[in-house]
């Protein structure tokens, strides 16, 4: 327990926390671009951009939980202190589900840009080296076993406690910022065809199922918020630091994603990025003029690397997440054991990577890997936003008195136990653009309407046999005094100014209460 502690001090500054989010969320657009293409067709700016506005939302949102609530557990501690236990749980389970995706769609997706070098090296295609596997036709052996000794690598290194750094995610954010960003300018100035754009646009265009497969799997590209309200905890004065990174993140990724998609459907028909579903960026940047021969390996190195950090934050982030599900009697204790040697999680990293592995081997003998992968990525992601949308309205009302730093803007004054609380309109308009982008996932998404809710369902089962084995409620909350936990978290923030303003505001409400009674 005290090993926990003192990893998760509070050192990490503006840059480092921005930077921290932009590993994992800049990530997603180098898996995701290809995806979408395959789906959206000539729409694909449009479901970016539909995504993006959604997005958005989400991470206003985030921004304001992340700055009121300062703690690890990112939306499933939001969604207990709103909604309860059991409903703390679901988000959890949901977050879980999107972290072992992590593992095994990042891996695949790094080993997809390693595979960019393969055919200059050994003029082989990997994506065309498929075999037949009984049932399964056109399983590919050879990126399967390249994922996997990614996965054991992450293992290893994770056991061994080797995590990378801020600095290292520093150094590969910002050379990610500036490639992408040169590829775009260069993209638009000597590659980009407004009329290809046009035709695409115009002839191209999917159905409206097509459509909502892609707009969904879209999401992805903004999937990874998490990972700054997760760092919230360890982030120096976060009441500040948080509202900024987070608003920043949100509007760097939106305008990358559809820059990219806008870029690309002007520079290459949309067959050929979803052809290189594998490695989307790399096959972008080699096509353009004059930067072409650099840029393409270039960005296939440098989307492995950032990929393959990604999942590794999967590795991790599950590993925060479960220490503070079983603080809170969510899962057992038996998770957070310490390696004698390493002092590591070791537990938690090989179960939740394993399941990682299984998952990885599963999608791999569907028609397409990636796809399968994503959608399942998205049933998550989407589930556990939901649920951090409701919290953030329910908490407007139930904790009204814990100082909020940041608010989601666009808020309807309303009187309510004789207090006027700010409601959110655009937490309402996040919770229904969410919902139907959960809707396309169950319509469309085959194995995402049935794995996507099997898993929450097998999860539950095993909390609700943990919960009675302990005799604790399965539907109900454990008691807890919340007002006491908010003065802790503020202390350990050492945002002072805002402890004092939340026990002005209790002392108000008890003097309140003493004059009613």
């Amino acid at each position: 327990m005290e090993e926990t502690k003192l990893e998760l001090r509070r050192d990490v500054s503006v840059w480092g926390s921005f930077m921290w989010g932009y590993a994992d969320v800049g990530a997603d657009i180098y898996a995701a671009l290809g995806l979408v293409m395959l789906w959206a067709k000539g729409a694909s700016v449009l479901a970016f951009a539909l995504a993006g506005l959604v997005y958005i939302m989400i991470g206003l949102a985030y921004t304001e939980l992340a700055a009121t609530y300062p703690v690890a557990g990112g939306g499933q501690y939001f969604t207990l202190r709103g909604l309860g236990d059991f409903w703390g749980f679901v988000a959890g389970s949901a977050l879980l589900l999107d972290y072992t995706i992590d593992i095994a769609l990042f891996s695949a997706a790094s080993a997809g840009y390693i595979n960019f070098f393969v055919p200059y090296l050994f003029n082989v295609d990997v994506k065309d080296l498929t075999v037949s596997l009984g049932p399964f036709h056109q399983v590919n052996l050879v990126w399967m076993a390249e994922s996997l000794l990614l996965v054991a690598f992450l293992i290893w290194l994770n056991i061994r406690g080797i995590r990378e750094s801020s600095l290292l995610n520093e150094i590969l954010g910002a050379i990610d910022i500036l490639t992408e960003s040169s590829i775009i300018v260069f993209g638009f100035l000597f590659a980009w065809k407004p009329e290809l754009l046009a035709y695409q646009w115009h002839t191209q265009f999917p159905t409206l199922k097509e459509f909502m497969y892609g707009s969904s799997l879209a999401i992805i590209s903004f999937v990874g918020l998490e990972s700054i309200s997760q760092a919230a905890q360890e982030t120096k004065r976060p009441a500040t630091i948080v509202p900024r990174t987070s608003v920043t993140l949100i509007f760097t990724v939106f305008i990358f994603a559809t820059a990219f998609s806008t870029m690309s459907l002007g520079v290459l028909p949309w067959q050929e990025l979803a052809e290189a579903i594998g490695d989307p960026v790399a096959r972008l940047a080699h096509a353009i003029p004059f930067i072409g021969v650099i840029a393409g390996p270039f960005a296939a190195l440098l989307g492995a690397t950032i990929l393959l950090i990604s999942a590794n934050s999967g590795v991790m982030s599950a590993s925060r997440l479960t220490y503070s599900m079983s603080q809170f009697h969510f899962i057992p204790e038996w998770f957070n054991a310490v390696h004698p040697r390493f002092r590591t999680p070791y537990r938690t990293i090989l179960v939740f990577s394993l399941i990682g592995v299984v998952q990885l081997i599963l999608s791999f003998l569907t028609p397409n890997a990636m796809d399968t992968l994503g959608n399942m990525y998205a049933f998550g992601a989407t589930t556990g936003y939901i649920l951090v949308f409701i919290a953030l309205i329910k908490l407007r009302f139930s904790d009204p008195y814990s100082p909020r730093p940041y608010k989601v803007p666009f808020n309807i004054k309303v009187r309510y136990h004789n207090r006027i609380v700010e409601f959110p309109i655009l937490g309402v308009l996040g919770m229904l653009g969410v919902s139907l982008i959960l809707f396309e996932v169950i319509l469309t998404h085959a194995i995402g309407r049935i794995a996507g809710p099997a898993w929450v369902v097998l999860s539950f089962l095993f909390y609700a046999w943990y919960r009675r084995k302990h005799g604790l409620p399965i539907l109900g909350s454990i008691p807890r005094d919340w007002e006491a936990e908010q003065m802790r978290v503020l202390e350990s923030a050492e945002e002072y100014e805002l402890l004092e303003r939340y026990k002005l505001a209790l002392r108000e409400r008890r003097k309140k209460e003493v004059a009613q009674a």
